[in-house]
């Protein structure tokens, strides 16, 4: 059984319905070869559903994965074409946390996805209301990654970015700590961005902000989303303390 054969009909629970679900549903008459209505999961809901009754649910591996190709979507068709760069970037990421069958079946998925019109507001309005906070930023942490795959995050590609933030109802402070890790080498303030703090704090401030960081992106808190968003938040999490050790040293710290 193939990773997209799996993805439809042993795994997926709440991103079998509304905007993803409907995407995933159209590919799958093409993708398994069958237009059996019954085996395809799409669905009718109204995309204005009043999502705010829903509660958090249980976020598979699959339900991250299936999201989060759609969101990979988005962004790459911010400004209009698909880029190489990007498209590299994507492939090793799927590749390296999905393994080499399942990652070159997500490629020629995500393939199709990039050939739809994706309403991006009720995709990251689904999303939202089925993930915690910490899943939100792994995912606004990968997205820009495959944002900067060319070293320099288009106005459009953080547009795309910002207005999913925003309707994750990720806080700003949030947005530009993981905006931070790109401007390493560039920024002389990227530390102090990375930990929402100013140059101005006290070194107590400092102590706890970065103790409030670590804990907000520690790897555990995202395990249930499958190893490719732990990853990911082991890397800000090695970021967070990379920030911390800079400022440390600048100020003498012990």
């Amino acid at each position: 059984m193939g990773f997209f054969t799996r993805l439809l009909f042993t795994g997926l629970g709440w991103a079998v319905g509304g905007p993803i679900g409907a995407i995933i549903g159209y590919i799958a008459s093409g993708f398994i070869g069958t237009k059996d209505e019954e085996n395809v999961p799409i669905d009718d809901t109204d995309y204005g559903h009043d999502y705010d009754r829903q509660t958090y649910s249980t976020t598979s591996q699959n339900d991250f994965r299936a999201a989060l190709l759609v969101l990979v979507a988005c962004v790459m068709k911010a400004d209009g074409h698909i880029k190489r760069s990007e498209l590299n970037v994507v492939k090793s990421f799927l590749l390296r946390n999905f393994g080499e069958e399942d990652g070159k079946e997500a490629l020629q998925i995500l393939k199709r996805i990039l050939e739809q019109d994706i309403d991006v507001v009720a995709v990251a309005q689904q999303i939202g209301h089925n993930v915690n906070y910490s899943t939100k930023l792994e995912i606004l942490h990968l997205l820009l990654d495959i944002a900067h795959a060319d070293d320099v995050i288009s106005d459009s590609e953080l547009d795309v970015i910002t207005q999913i933030s925003n309707i994750f109802l990720v806080a700003d402070a949030d947005l530009q700590s993981l905006l931070a890790l790109y401007g390493k080498g560039k920024d002389p303030d990227w530390a102090y961005t990375a930990l929402e703090i100013e140059r101005s704090a006290t070194d107590e401030e400092v102590k706890k902000a970065y103790r409030r960081m670590a804990m907000k992106y520690h790897p555990d808190k995202v395990a249930s989303a499958g190893e490719e968003v732990k990853q990911t938040a082991t890397e800000k999490f090695r970021a967070i303390n990379e920030a911390y050790e800079e400022i440390k040293a600048e100020r003498g710290m012990n």
